[in-house]
This record gives C-alpha cells, structure tokens and sequence, in this order.
C-alpha cells in the first residue's frame, strides 16, 4: 500500500494531442500551513484500475492564507479570504459585472494582472454545446477541468468585461453550464463546432457589431479558426447512475478508479470531484 497525505488542490493536467489521454496529476500541498505553497503531483493514469482510499482527516486550511477553517468557502478559502479576495468577487462568475473601471475592485492590482489581460471567448461540448470564457493562458486546460471533449477559441478580446459582453450575448441562445452527470456517464455525442460558430456569428452579427463599435478599436478580434480540439479522457468505465461524494459527510471514500474526467474521479462505488475539496487534509491510499 502506498500512502500520500497532504491538502488537496485541483487536478493538474497535460494536453499531448486528440489521440493521448489527458494525463492527470493529483496535486497535494504537504506543509500543514498550507504557506510553502509546493505542491507534489502524484501521476494518476498509473492507478487506473487499482483501489483508492480516500481519508478526510477532518481538517481543512484556507489556501490563499493558510489559516485552519471550519467550512470551505468558493473551493477552499476561508471565511475572511472568501470576502477579501477579487478572485473570490461575483464578478469572477459574471465577468459582464466587471467594476474595477468605477475603482471598487477588492485588489487593483490582481484586477490588473488578470482581468486587465487578453482572454478568449470559446464555444465547448461538455455535456452539450456551451459558451465560456477564459484567460489567454488557460486552453485547453480550462476545457479539461469541464469534461469537454472537443473545444473551440471563437474570440480573443483585450480583457476580461470585453468577453462577459459576448458570453452573456451567446447565452440568450446557448447554455454556459456543464451538467456534470451527464459529462460524467460519457453521453456526450460529437459535433461540429466550426458549424456552429459560424451560425451563431451569424446570428448575433449585428449585436456583435453593436458591442464592437462600443468599445477601443481592437478590444474584440473574431478568430478564424480552421479545426477544433479534441480531447481524449482516461475512462475504461463511464457510471450508468451518477453518485457523488461529499467529504464533509462522509470522511471515507472507497473504490476502484475506472476513470478521470474533468475535475473528477470515477470510482466503482461513485464520483469525487477533487477541486471542490481544495484545501481538506486527506490520506490517499492506493492498494
């Protein structure tokens, strides 16, 4: 039996191509003031196949400041970060409530590093066709974390209220959510995203002309894109029912790993999704 104990963080991935599973790393900070911030990543494909435990030892440590939490708040802070911090403000979620410009932002210069930076609108299959945005920085990794198995860049814009525009504009037609049973029994059928991009430009080309002529010239680029990405998941089993774990009912979780998929563990006994648990102090046992 090996065990590994630490602070859970989310799931650290790596994209090779359509045809190479996504390999996952489980990512686990072991200093107990969670302030090092060094994180361990334990390659998981390996364990595809063999018995995991999972053990909360009823402790969990804010991972911004480190402090011992009795609740984790917006996966894994505390009460005084939760309420403190920018990434943290409904904003974040609702991109279109950006306020950094009226001088109300929690942190100006996290506002600056990373809202004031390019980001990409895109269009994804997860559970079904959606809309998203995300930093420049983080495709096709922010596609992974959703479980979606083919993704697409549809614009790039200068910053990040420049894509709430747009993504609240795609919404009107198409959802924003993944529903993650769905994504999780892998009855997610492919389909043709260049498709529709370009029905959806069209359908939306005077509003998008609209948001355009509003803002500095330049701020949104329209991305002609030739393919999309495909992505390939480590699944040998996809759940027929969908039932999910909750570490703060039950400290034990138990099960044969059949599959990895977005930010989740597929167990033969049931799925855990590892990034909701962020910052719990937990033994993890393969047998």
């Amino acid at each position: 039996m090996t065990v590994y104990s630490g602070h859970l963080r989310k799931m650290q991935v790596q994209y090779k191509d359509s045809a190479t599973p996504v390999e996952y790393f489980l990512a686990m900070d072991s200093d107990s003031s969670m302030k090092e911030k060094a994180l361990d990543a334990i390659s998981l494909n390996s364990m595809l196949g063999k018995r995991l435990n999972i053990h909360f030892k009823n402790e969990i440590h804010c991972v911004s400041c480190g402090r011992k939490s009795n609740k984790s708040f917006n996966q894994g802070h505390c009460y005084p970060c939760f309420m403190r911090l920018a990434s943290c403000d409904k904003c974040i979620m609702s991109p279109e409530k950006c306020h950094y410009k009226q001088g109300t932002c929690r942190e100006p210069q996290w506002g600056q590093d990373n809202c004031m930076q390019s980001h990409y609108v895109y269009l994804a299959n997860s559970s079904g066709l959606k809309v998203g945005i995300t930093r420049g920085d983080q495709l096709p990794t922010r596609w992974i974390d959703q479980g979606a198995i083919q993704g697409l860049a549809i614009f790039k814009v200068s910053q990040r209220y420049y894509s709430g525009l747009l993504e609240v504009l795609y919404k009107q037609k198409i959802s924003d959510r993944t529903q993650w049973q769905r994504m999780l029994k892998g009855q997610v059928e492919e389909m043709d995203l260049l498709q529709h991009q370009n029905e959806l430009h069209d359908f939306f080309a005077d509003q998008i002309e609209d948001i355009k002529s509003s803002l500095p010239e330049g701020a949104i680029e329209t991305i002609e894109n030739k393919e999309m990405t495909e992505i390939f998941y480590p699944v040998e089993t996809y759940p027929l029912k969908v039932k999910s774990f909750n570490l703060d009912k039950q400290v034990l979780v138990e099960g044969t790993l059949m599959g990895i998929k977005g930010q989740y563990l597929i167990l033969d006994t049931g799925v855990i999704n590892i990034r909701k648990f962020s910052g719990y102090h937990i033994d993890f046992e393969v047998v």
